[in-house]
């Protein structure tokens, strides 16, 4: 099964690249995130005619998840599940597809250390571990994938000095992201490569794309028995490159079959 994840930033600004990049990789799963649409707005019949069942959660102007897949979709749920605090904001979408428990995630951005919304980007992660233990199993097949918006070590950012006293790469962070993969999830890509510099996010100012100084905060995780079974992980630069870029690549995850 080939998985991707994707922060488009707009799905309507970037919904040729979209659909042309489906049509050469061809994902089983492609999660979205930050599609910025109303539910009713979603372009559920484009992706159909390309092979793709979708579910979307979405407010509008703001944020966005959506998962497609053309290995089918049971039991989705938008948001947290029903026990635990539902949330303002549409951060969060699963389904099952092809016998994997799927989670796109948006992590919220936190804005500043110390500002209400990096608080809330906290318990927003505490919540997901909530959701997940509410809907699955870390011994079941399971992939969380999406824009985490932390980098989880040094390795995953271009110049440390650069993040000093900025989010993403605080220590509250961090084990907050920590705790979600300790609940059964690992970091696919890390787990194989073991390097600095695989970045997946790069601003738009400063030519920082063409200067490769970047950070990685769109995580493929996995549970074990799925991790077991990962044959490859690529960030897709080609997805960033071009006209009308998303900030953000593609990136791609393999896993055998069972």
């Amino acid at each position: 099964m080939l998985m991707a994840t994707w922060n488009v930033n707009s799905l309507n600004a970037r919904m040729p690249r979209v659909t042309d990049w489906l049509s050469d990789v061809q994902p089983d799963v492609l999660c979205l995130q930050e599609t910025k649409l109303a539910d009713e707005a979603f372009p559920a019949e484009e992706f159909s005619k390309l092979g793709y069942e979708s579910v979307h959660h979405g407010e509008g102007r703001w944020n966005g998840v959506a998962i497609l897949s053309k290995v089918g979709i049971e039991n989705p749920i938008m948001g947290f599940a029903d026990s635990i605090e539902p949330d303002t904001d549409a951060r969060l979408v699963s389904a099952t597809c092809g016998g994997v428990r799927i989670h796109s995630v948006y992590v919220p951005n936190g804005r500043e250390v110390d500002h209400d919304h990096y608080h809330y980007k906290l318990s927003w992660l505490g919540r997901l571990v909530e959701h997940l233990s509410a809907t699955t199993s870390p011994d079941a097949e399971v992939a969380v994938l999406g824009d985490w918006n932390i980098a989880p070590d040094d390795r995953d950012v271009w110049d440390t000095a650069a993040f000093e006293g900025a989010t993403h790469v605080t220590d509250l962070e961090r084990n907050a992201l920590t705790a979600v993969l300790d609940w059964g999830l690992i970091d696919t890509m890390r787990a194989r490569y073991d390097g600095a510099g695989i970045f997946s996010y790069y601003d738009y100012q400063a030519g920082r794309f063409h200067k490769r100084e970047g950070i990685r905060i769109d995580l493929v995780a996995a549970s074990e028995s799925l991790a077991a079974r990962s044959a490859f992980d690529v960030i897709d630069r080609n997805g960033r490159k071009g006209t009308k870029p998303s900030d953000h690549c593609p990136v791609l995850a393999g896993f055998a079959a069972a």
